[in-house]
């Protein structure tokens, strides 16, 4: 008689060591490999101009949007000073290089050290504030910040903004975009790569208890205050270092940029990717800066026709309408974002052809 044998549809895990794994399967480090390949290999040389733009902006949003996933996804503090944050990387990057003569590979750490010890400032309302009161409290940083890089022109030169100097790196200039595509890519994967690792140390898992039961959290031992000051140091960190990055890519800054706008921007990345998922910042940058520059082609497309020419300027006010409606759609048809919907596609090739 012949013997039967079973398959599992599922990855189940029988040991401790195979839950700390970051990559599952085999087939997951290949595709790792493949990806890494072609990312690195073929994109930067089939892309135009103006889409390798594009695609280093979003590497940019990626690793601010990552900060913010883990104050507000893994942690459950909510903030709407993340632009602000942002500027404070940019400034402190271009102060460092233009007064101090940091070089690129050390002013893009420091800035995000400065911006962690901004951060932490702005989040010791966390210890007695949460929920609305907190998230008021962050406002109230975003506006003191946008008053400060505008304000203090002897350290910002206000309105007149800073120029950097030429970024360089182990002796090369990097002067275009595909210089600064595998700066960034590179950062953003080892941002990535820090961020799993972290959720998976004891103070992952603290961020995490904080998030659903902070009070539970702290019947456990688990210090509340400092390991939310930590939340957001790390959250700044990330922040400083795509500003910093963002203002050696633009060559010059001004506070402009840095407002409650680009703080909306990156919670709609948040909500929209996902939260609490490190995939679903990526996720999220993708659709929020695929977003905008599909309403400014549409704008420039409708202005260069004179019949529409009208419709063209009202789009052109639109783009915090468009985020604003999607992030309702999102929560009402899938409140986990985009993570979710790669999650199930994923799943669904695992275990194709069974439905289960």
């Amino acid at each position: 008689m012949k013997k039967l044998q079973f398959h599992p549809c599922g990855n189940f895990k029988q040991r401790y060591e195979e839950e700390l794994r970051i990559f599952e399967t085999d087939f997951g480090r290949l595709w790792l490999i493949v990806g890494a390949l072609v990312l690195f290999g073929i994109v930067p040389f089939v892309s135009s101009p103006y889409l390798l733009y594009v695609i280093n902006m979003t590497g940019i949003a990626a690793i601010g949007a990552m900060g913010l996933n883990i104050l507000i996804g893994y942690t459950g503090l909510i903030s709407l000073g993340h632009g602000a944050f942002i500027g404070v990387g940019a400034y402190a990057g271009a102060i460092l290089a233009t007064r101090l003569g940091f070089p690129f590979w050390l002013a893009i750490p420091s800035a995000g050290l400065i911006t962690a010890g901004v951060g932490m400032i702005f989040g010791l309302p966390s210890g007695r504030l949460k929920g609305l009161y907190l998230t008021i409290a962050t406002l109230a940083g975003q506006i003191i910040i946008e008053y400060v890089l505008l304000r203090w022109e002897s350290l910002t030169r206000g309105t007149m903004g800073i120029t950097l100097p030429t970024a360089s790196l182990l002796g090369m200039e990097l002067i275009d975009d595909r210089d600064f595509f595998y700066v960034i890519y590179v950062v953003l994967v080892a941002v990535t790569f820090i961020t799993v690792n972290i959720m998976r140390t004891r103070y992952g898992r603290a961020f995490i208890a904080i998030r659903d039961n902070d009070r539970a959290a702290e019947g456990m031992g688990i210090p509340i205050f400092p390991y939310k000051l930590l939340a957001f140091s790390i959250s700044s960190f990330y922040a400083g270092v795509a500003g910093s990055l963002w203002a050696y890519y633009m060559i010059s800054i001004t506070s402009e940029p840095f407002s409650l706008s680009l703080s909306v921007e990156y919670i709609a990345m948040v909500i929209i990717g996902g939260l609490g998922s490190i995939p679903g910042s990526i996720f999220g940058a993708v659709f929020i800066i695929g977003l905008n520059e599909l309403l400014r082609s549409a704008t420039d497309l409708f202005m260069s026709m004179p019949v529409f020419r009208g419709f063209g300027l009202n789009l052109a006010s639109l783009r915090e309408f468009a985020f604003g409606l999607a992030i309702v759609l999102f929560i009402l048809f899938e409140p986990k974002g985009l993570a979710e919907i790669w999650r199930i596609i994923r799943s669904n090739f695992r275990l194709w052809p069974f439905s289960y």
